[in-house]
């Protein structure tokens, strides 16, 4: 019998990824959002659910019977979840518990994996492992560390096995262009169609950030779900911490035209971390996980999508 995964918030960026990676492994797919999905991934079963209800989780979790469940659904932006707290806690606490608790009635109790990420950790100007000490200093990163706590609890009160993963910065084709990196590539490849100089308007350009090609991490989630032990709290990510401002000026280099950057006030954050690397010694180690993409090539094939 095949393994069904399913995926709830399948139609953000990360789902179609994800999706193809287990498909290609051989798995049976089942995609679920609040919205229907903006590409049609071919072999892929989907359901419309919002995971604020839990009634609608309750019967998707109980027609499709996954034997595996991974959630992305989440506000994953740290600017966002400033503007909107009460929803980030909702949608990334509420809706998780949501999924354990509808998971906890199937007989056939599924593997249950929740994305966390590096912002639950505190800010330290050395590379993070999974030891560093957790403190995290804003609304997203405290709704990650809740939800690890609740997958704590559910492990030891009702033996689910629940995985919990912290990814560093990731990004490829189809990335939201509120975030840094497509922001970038969207901006140059319009100044090059334009054909003449043009202006680039950029927020703090000395953060310092993990970078990983979204297809390397979709992999590591599969191989850290497909493992044993649900007690280890993986990174994900490089082990490489890029300058922002080195990655925008690789960017402009893959225009011919003449470009300013100007500095815009509106797209500093209230607190921003600044120097942010991932330790991923511990995946490599247990799992033989490594980056398989350049991330310069990812930004030329980002960049060359906007182009089109």
């Amino acid at each position: 019998m095949a393994n069904k995964l399913l995926i709830f918030g399948f139609g953000g960026f990360v789902g179609p990824y994800l999706a193809k990676e287990f498909i290609n492994n051989g798995y049976e797919v089942y995609g679920s959002d609040i919205n229907n999905p903006t590409t049609q991934i071919e072999n892929v079963k989907f359901y419309k659910s919002d995971i604020l209800d839990f009634n609608s989780i309750l019967d998707l979790v109980n027609n499709v019977k996954p034997n595996m469940i991974i959630n992305l659904a989440a506000i994953s932006s740290v600017g966002a979840s400033w503007k909107i707290p009460q929803k980030t806690i909702e949608v990334n606490v509420v809706g998780s518990l949501n999924i354990l608790e509808a998971a906890r009635t199937l007989e056939n109790k599924p593997k249950i994996m929740f994305v966390g990420s590096s912002e639950e950790y505190e800010s330290s100007d050395k590379p993070l492992n999974e030891n560093t000490k957790l403190n995290a200093n804003n609304p997203y990163g405290i709704s990650k560390l809740t939800q690890e706590r609740f997958a704590e609890l559910y492990r030891k009160q009702y033996g689910l096995n629940i995985y919990c993963v912290r990814p560093f910065n990731h990004t490829g084709i189809g990335q939201n262009e509120n975030f840094v990196l497509p922001s970038f590539c969207k901006q140059v490849a319009e100044i090059e169609k334009s054909g003449k100089d043009g202006i680039i308007k950029v927020g703090n350009l000395s953060a310092i950030r993990d970078f990983s090609d979204v297809r390397d991490i979709v992999r590591a989630y599969r191989l850290i779900i497909e493992s044993d032990d649900c007690t280890i709290n993986y990174n994900v990510g490089s082990g490489i911490a890029y300058s922002l401002s080195d990655l925008l000026n690789t960017i402009i280099s893959f225009s011919k035209q003449k470009i300013e950057v100007v500095v815009d006030k509106e797209r500093y954050r209230p607190v921003d971390t600044p120097y942010i690397c991932c330790d991923s010694t511990l995946i490599r180690d247990r799992l033989g996980f490594k980056n398989e993409y350049e991330l310069k090539d990812t930004l030329k094939e980002m960049y060359n999508n906007f182009l089109k």
